[in-house]
């Protein structure tokens, strides 16, 4: 019998955080570094864009390590 072992985790889980505020401007979609910083925002037209946007960012949060992320956002590096 063929065992498969599952593949190993990264040893640091990506801690890159999605967050939508409406301000004054309308509805922003905000990447949030490690830190707490805000590293990325993007302006929306609507909530249901901004939380359409936040949910496939938080869905690449999941998917991607810290390194892929920063790269496919065009993140600076901490």
């Amino acid at each position: 019998m063929t065992s498969i072992e599952p593949a190993p985790l990264e040893a640091a889980p990506n801690a890159y955080a999605v967050r939508v505020d409406e301000g004054e401007l309308g509805w922003e979609v905000r990447i949030l570094a490690p830190a707490g910083a805000v590293a990325w925002t993007r302006s929306c037209g609507s909530e249901e864009e901004a939380r359409t946007l936040a949910s496939t960012v938080a869905q690449h949060v999941y998917w991607l390590s810290p390194g892929k992320f920063r790269e496919y956002y065009k993140l600076a590096e901490e």
